[in-house]
Parts: structure tokens; C-alpha cells; sequence
């Protein structure tokens, strides 16, 4: 059996980043990852916020990134409102896909030298008193101190931990896809009785890609090119001749968070401890400060510096800021609606954030 002082379930971005903090404290760390490489299919985070960005300027490692992605001195909550008065030298959004942001963030990791099990996900676990033995789906067991689920909003980990999930169910669905067109579409934004769609041009490649608000909500299946033809017919008469497509998904406005972030030794971060509608960009955001928070708390257990109840207080501590951030979206999300009484609502909201307390209150609490 192979040991570790922490097994990390799921390489994404919270992980890779947990995995850094724990490695610059000394401690040996490994990451148990299904996929074979660090490749993405589909859309995730497109882009990182300030607080973000100060938590990779503090690692040293903030102009692997910036180099990459397009500065915005604005983030929008139903309107774009500017941050270019904001107190930190970040005052803005960076614009960059996730993809990118995993391999910046596995190179790094890489130089550190992480032990990663990849092709590879966990499959159970069990926690005794001094450890956790961890299942791999290989057959491989791990021996470890702690295990940290960063697996995602379906997670494995915070399941068989008995970690309670309450939330919302999802009301709305989205079709987000990567298509090729015979005809050129209508490029931007459109609203219309369901929704709010959109079609915007792929950097660097001929292709589109589309996010259609489905006129009812839809969970029965993975969804497929002719449910992209479909809904497009729907809202804007035509398909614009689709007859491929990179990849295609679908998110709803589920919302839901870990009623504990601690059980004994398994811990959870980022999505395994809270899952919301991607609207704000958020999500990534919020994990890669999780793992800072846990890291360097976790370091000083592992390394007997601190007691077993400085864990304790990493829950006291996230558990707040993902619900604000989740009481955020949700907002957002009821913005979206279309109708009258909604719109009227969201002139309003429009009216409050145009002052500069109101959006200084909502965008830096």
C-alpha cells in the first residue's frame, strides 16, 4: 500500500491548487485523477476574478496567467459595473478559459513535483483512526492522513462521507455547444419569451459557439447535436445549417451546498462543497481560494504544529462565502426571467447599481 500525508481526489483546478499549497508546506501530497491528461472538452470558468488573481500573485505565479488572458475592468451582476476604483492591484477580470487555466496550473504543479495517479478515480474509502485507506478504480490502495474530495459536484467523496447536499433543484436548463454552420448565424445576444440565447464567434477557429435558454427544463439525458438544431430552430427560426459540433453539454440553475465541509478525515472543496449556475464565473473562483484556505491549515496538522481542530475552522470560514456566492447566482439567475414584473424588478436593480455604495457593497463585500 502506497502512502501519502494527503490523497487529493480530482485534478482540476482546486485540487492542482491544493496540491501546490501543500507541497510548498512540506507536505507530501498526491492526486488521484480520471482523465489521462489535463485536456477539457466543453466549456467551464472563462476567466479569473481579483481576489483570485491576488491568491496566484501571492504563489509568484499570477503572470503565467496574465500573459495568457485579456483584461476586463468590469465584472456584471445583471449590468456590467466597473472595478477600476477597486483597492488591490487586480482591479479587474481576467479573461481566460479554463483549459488554459488547468495547464498553467498542472505545469506549475508539475515543477513541484506532485505525485499525480491519473486514468485513475477513487472508488471508496475508509477512515479509521489514525488514516484513510483509499480505493483506487485500478485495484491500487492508497494509505493516507487526510482525503480531500475535489471531485466535482457529483462527488464520490462527499457521498460516501454521508455529507448532506441541501439546496435548490434546478427550475431552468441551458444548451451550450461548440458548432460548425453552413450559414452565418446572428452573432450576440437575444432575448425573447424564454429567454436570454446567445452566439459568439470561437477564437481562433471558424466555428460558433451557442448558449440556448431550453423552453423547458431538461435532465433526461445527455443532450446532442439535433437538440442544438432544435432549440435553435426554436428561437431563431433556423439552425443556420449545423451539421457538426466540438462538443455539446448542458447546466441548469441547481443550487446546493455541503452541509459540512469536514467529516473526521475527508474533507471537501470547491465543487464536491458547492454547486451554482455558472452566471458571474464564480465557481472557479471560489474553489481556488477554498484550497488556499484549507492548504496551509491542513500543512500544520499534518506537520503537528497545530491541533486537529484548526480544520474546524476552514468550514467556519468557506462555508459563508460560497453561500453569498450562491445567494449571488441566484439572484442573477431570477434577473434572467422574462417577464414584465421580472424586467421591472431588474430596471430597478439597474437604478441601485448605477450608485456607487450599492455596487461597491455587491461586487467587494
Amino acid at each position: 500500500m502506497t502512502e501519502h500525508a494527503v490523497v487529493i481526489a480530482g485534478g482540476g483546478p482546486t485540487g492542482l491548487m491544493l496540491a501546490g499549497e501543500l507541497v510548498l508546506a512540506g507536505v507530501d501530497v498526491a492526486i488521484v485523477e480520471r482523465r489521462a491528461s489535463q485536456d477539457l472538452t466543453g466549456s467551464r470558468a472563462g476567466g479569473l476574478h481579483s481576489r483570485a488573481i491576488e491568491v496566484l500573485d501571492r504563489r509568484g505565479i499570477a503572470d503565467r496567467f496574465l500573459s495568457q488572458g485579456q483584461v476586463f475592468q468590469v465584472v456584471r451582476f445583471h449590468i456590467p459595473l466597473d472595478i477600476s476604483d477597486f483597492p488591490t492591484r487586480h482591479n479587474y477580470v481576467l479573461g481566460l478559459g479554463q483549459n488554459h487555466i488547468e495547464r498553467i496550473l498542472a505545469e506549475w504543479v508539475g515543477e513541484l513535483a506532485v505525485t499525480i495517479y491519473r486514468g485513475r478515480e477513487v472508488t471508496g474509502f475508509a477512515q479509521g483512526d489514525t488514516g484513510v485507506d483509499v480505493t483506487l478504480s485500478d485495484g491500487q490502495s492508497l494509505r493516507a492522513e487526510y482525503l480531500v474530495g475535489c471531485d466535482g459536484g457529483r462527488s464520490l467523496i462527499r457521498k460516501a462521507a454521508g455529507i448532506e447536499f441541501p439546496g435548490w433543484d434546478p427550475t431552468t436548463s441551458w444548451l451550450i455547444a461548440e458548432v460548425e454552420t453552413a450559414e452565418e448565424p446572428k452573432w450576440g445576444f437575444h432575448r425573447d419569451a424564454f429567454g436570454i440565447h446567445a452566439i459568439g464567434r470561437v477564437e481562433n477557429a471558424g466555428s460558433a459557439r451557442v448558449v440556448l435558454t431550453e423552453q423547458q427544463l431538461r435532465l433526461d439525458r445527455e443532450p446532442t447535436l439535433r437538440d442544438v438544431s432544435e432549440a435553435l430552430v426554436a428561437v431563431y427560426g433556423t439552425d443556420y445549417g449545423i451539421y457538426s459540433s466540438t462538443w455539446v453539454s448542458r447546466f441548469t440553475d441547481m443550487t446546493r451546498q455541503a452541509a459540512a465541509y469536514r467529516e473526521r478525515r475527508v474533507l471537501l472543496a470547491g465543487d464536491a462543497a458547492h454547486v451554482h449556475p455558472p452566471v458571474g464565473g464564480q465557481g472557479f473562483n471560489i474553489g481556488v481560494q477554498d484550497a488556499v484556505n484549507l492548504g496551509w491549515k491542513l500543512a500544520q496538522v499534518v506537520k503537528q504544529t497545530s491541533p486537529e481542530s484548526l480544520l474546524d475552522t476552514y468550514h467556519a470560514e468557506r462555508h459563508p462565502v460560497a453561500a453569498r456566492v450562491l445567494r449571488n447566482t441566484m439572484a442573477q439567475v431570477a434577473l434572467r426571467r422574462p417577464d414584465d414584473r421580472t424586467k421591472a424588478l431588474g430596471d430597478i436593480v439597474s437604478d441601485l447599481l448605477a450608485m456607487d455604495e450599492p455596487r461597491r457593497r455587491l461586487v467587494w463585500p
